[in-house]
């Protein structure tokens, strides 16, 4: 039997690989072992491991790191402290292969402890690009890093294997959130509407920004203007999302929170909405907003538009739902007036989505189930 660790630090990406560890866990040939580390943790960002227990995994190991992380140089403390703590966790747990999603600084830390202590990686979500953050650079650290990738849609893998990585250790698999959001069980509108105590129309609006890493502007004025131009939707109720612990992010929560408190009865402000109330939100918003690289991936495939702001995720295929626009309170705005006029919603209610697969899940588990322990062990660089 191989035992499996999955490391996941967010709500975010737990959400995606919370089916995946049911699923691992489901056969008899593998055993799956949770690492939840930075900010499931935290009370601030809604303490989400409670989710992790909730979804059957209730033998977590813990990897505690700060969860305030407001600038680059905090960033770099923790991810000092998870690494020495994934240390100590992989030691204890011992595991064949570890899973890594995506591109997080505490993922970061996790691919380097696991390299040293020569545990394999299995790495989904490599070859993709978003130019406006730091997580860019990181993605591609951890590929150099991993023994397996799973990729989302082709071109991401062709970007992989252009990266030296042997084709056959890399499979397209699609993106694995597409396939939750198409299948998980959701809430209906009234029972939504009871837990997150608001309205939610047509024309509502679900909000999620980061700090964009890579982005020399100030923070706070980013943000400003997106709160200025979701003045101009006062008919619009509006759910609005914390930001990830990134550097600069306590500067967005102290704001939207603020903003939220000014529009009481309009506005909701809510750390983590998790898995189930942020799939079923999906159903009943007309629109969603801000940069976060679920607007891109997830969205397209519940046939409404997003509004995809600033340089954050500049660089990733896109599906014709997803429009662009600059960090202005007009151009935000724009944006968001195209996004719920009828000629915005038909265009994204028959766009087509790059990332969506029907095999996703299937491919992922037979993938990480089935791959040969010896040939992970090391690799060689792959000349085209």
């Amino acid at each position: 039997m191989r035992k499996i660790a999955i490391a996941t630090g967010t709500r975010a990406d737990w959400g995606l690989l919370s089916g995946i560890a049911r699923a691992l866990a489901a056969r008899s040939d593998c055993r799956v072992e949770i690492i939840a580390t930075n900010m499931h943790l935290s009370q601030r960002y809604g303490h989400t491991i409670d989710e992790i227990v909730a979804d059957g995994f209730t033998d977590v190991t813990k990897v505690e790191m700060p969860d305030s992380t407001d600038s680059p140089a905090g960033t770099v403390h923790a991810m000092a402290e998870c690494m020495t703590g994934m240390a100590d966790a992989l030691g204890r747990i011992s595991p064949d292969m570890i899973v890594i999603l995506g591109d997080r600084f505490e993922m970061l830390a996790t691919a380097t402890a696991a390299l040293m202590m020569r545990v394999p990686i299995v790495h989904i979500a490599g070859g993709e690009i978003s130019e406006g953050a730091i997580d860019d650079s990181i993605r591609h650290s951890i590929t150099k890093m991993a023994s397996l990738h799973l990729t989302a849609t082709e071109p991401y893998r062709q970007r992989v294997i252009a990266m030296g990585e042997a084709p056959e250790r890399v499979v397209n698999t699609g993106a694995i959130g597409v396939y939750n959001l198409l299948r998980d069980p959701v809430m209906g509108r009234e029972e939504l509407e009871q837990s997150i105590g608001l309205q939610l129309k047509s024309d509502s609006l679900l909000v999620t920004y980061h700090p964009a890493t890579l982005d020399d502007g100030d923070v706070a004025d980013r943000c400003r203007a997106l709160l200025d131009a979701l003045d101009l939707f006062p008919d619009s109720n509006v759910i609005i999302t914390y930001p990830n612990n990134d550097a600069r992010g306590r500067v967005i929560i102290d704001l939207i929170e603020e903003y939220g408190a000014r529009h009481q009865g309009r506005v909701v402000v809510i750390p983590s909405l998790g898995k189930k109330r942020y799939l079923s939100a999906l159903h009943y918003v007309g629109a969603v907003v801000g940069n976060s690289s679920s607007g891109i991936v997830e969205v397209p495939s519940m046939g409404i538009p997003t509004v995809n702001i600033g340089i954050r995720q500049q660089g990733r295929l896109c599906s014709d739902s997803v429009i662009h626009c600059g960090d202005s309170a007009d151009e935000i705005a724009n944006a968001i007036a195209e996004a719920l006029s009828p000629a915005g919603r038909e265009r994204a209610a028959t766009a087509q989505n790059p990332y969506s697969r029907p095999d996703t899940l299937a491919t992922i588990v037979e993938s990480i189930a089935t791959v040969s322990l010896e040939t992970l062990k090391t690799k060689k660089f792959y000349d085209r």
